[in-house]
């Protein structure tokens, strides 16, 4: 069923510019936290293994609330829910560095996921109507913008870790965090919500092929698992990049905080040039390339003998993972509509927030370099998986 929506040109442009903010602003709380994470875990006290279970607080916090985030938005709104989310993981990340065991930060780190998960889930749903209403594939903007939200804080991160202790740096997130959605908010509550309006009312109930249903929805969870295959790789790098350039390659703090924004800078260039790479290779190529390149890219990563043969790799996978999310999330929804975008999306950020953990438990029986070479597992089982499902896909 094709749609249309009725809303002013202007207010569009106005409500990307606000969309791509909050999306910018996720990602820069979200790196500032994980550069902070080896200055905790000693403070903390924490084992690898411990460390990974308080880690399972992010997890535990998102997958309880995306559900009834989805709830909350149909109810009040995508952009009312964006706006109070955002607050909410504003305050949120100022909690980890009060922590003084493993226990307590995971329990505060159930309040960060929670916020986490809900705005994701608010502000994805928003850009799905917003993509719907321009009629144009501007997925991949948003989620460069994550990118580079991730790169800046990573970046900030790696210049304050020498000077500022983490309680000051996270505090200084929490208010940053604020002001922005303080600016942003304000625009994005003043304009509502695209409506969708049914263009013709005949295709709602034109008859569907036996069995199509079911094998549309076996598509969409495939293209999640796609999606959760590569978001595994961008949380595992996020929370244990730096943890494994200090501790096994003896790089400094502010190097090692320097591996994270590599690999969100590499998936911002990836995704800002993501539309050209589709239109030249289509989008079936462009996920078993990148697939790919992406375990290439985290072998090195994971078991070079130096620091920037690492850093090197890392940025290879970012480069190779930058798309895989937002193709698989188009294409999901491309088969479904927002039922099919939700079911890949919660997949997708199921694999970012729960890899790390998966990490940790490994880094405790193996090794942390060894463990880290999951990311290229994962990777190489999204290019497959793309590959073995092309003729069905595009039937």
């Amino acid at each position: 069923m094709r749609t249309r929506i009725a809303v002013p040109d202007n207010s569009l442009t106005r409500l990307r510019i606000a969309l791509t903010v909050f999306f910018a602003v996720d990602g820069f709380i979200f790196a500032g936290w994980v550069v902070r994470i080896p200055a905790i875990k000693e403070q903390t006290g924490a084992s690898a293994s411990a460390l990974g279970l308080a880690l399972l607080g992010v997890s535990a916090g998102a997958v309880i609330t995306m559900t009834l985030t989805g709830r909350l938005c149909r109810r009040y709104g995508t952009h009312r829910v964006t706006v109070v989310c955002a607050v909410l993981l504003s305050l949120s990340v100022a909690l980890p560095p009060l922590t003084h065991s493993a226990p307590a930060l995971g329990a505060v780190l159930l309040v960060f996921g929670a916020a986490y998960g809900s705005i994701n889930v608010a502000f994805n749903s928003a850009a799905v109507d917003l993509v719907a209403a321009l009629r144009r594939p501007i997925m991949p903007s948003f989620h460069a913008a994550f990118s580079l939200g991730g790169m800046l804080g990573a970046g900030l991160g790696g210049l304050v870790a020498g000077g500022l202790s983490p309680t000051r740096h996270l505090l200084g997130l929490t208010v940053i965090g604020l002001l922005v959605t303080a600016v942003a908010g304000r625009t994005l509550l003043r304009i509502q919500p695209p409506t969708p309006e049914q263009d013709t009312p005949r295709h709602k109930s034109a008859p569907r092929p036996p069995g199509t249903r079911t094998r549309t929805r076996g598509l969409v969870i495939t293209f999640g698992l796609i999606a959760l295959c590569t978001a595994y790789g961008e949380g595992a790098l996020a929370d244990w990049s730096a943890l494994h350039l200090e501790h096994d390659l003896d790089a400094t703090p502010g190097v090692a905080a320097v591996g994270y924004s590599c690999f969100a800078l590499a998936m911002t260039i990836g995704r800002l040039t993501g539309t050209r790479l589709l239109e030249r290779l289509g989008q079936t190529r462009t996920l078993v390339g990148g697939g790919t390149v992406a375990a290439l890219g985290m072998v090195l990563g994971a078991l070079a003998p130096s620091v920037w043969a690492a850093l090197l790799g890392f940025m290879i996978t970012g480069l190779g993972l930058a798309n895989l999310f937002p193709v698989a999330v188009e294409r999901a929804g491309r088969l479904a509509g927002p039922d099919g975008v939700a079911i890949a999306s919660t997949l997708g950020y199921g694999g970012m927030l729960l890899g790390p953990p998966a990490i940790g438990f490994m880094a405790d029986w193996f090794s942390l370099p060894v463990a880290l070479t999951s990311v290229a597992a994962l990777a190489a089982t999204a290019a497959a998986i793309a590959a073995l499902t092309r003729r069905a896909a595009t039937a």
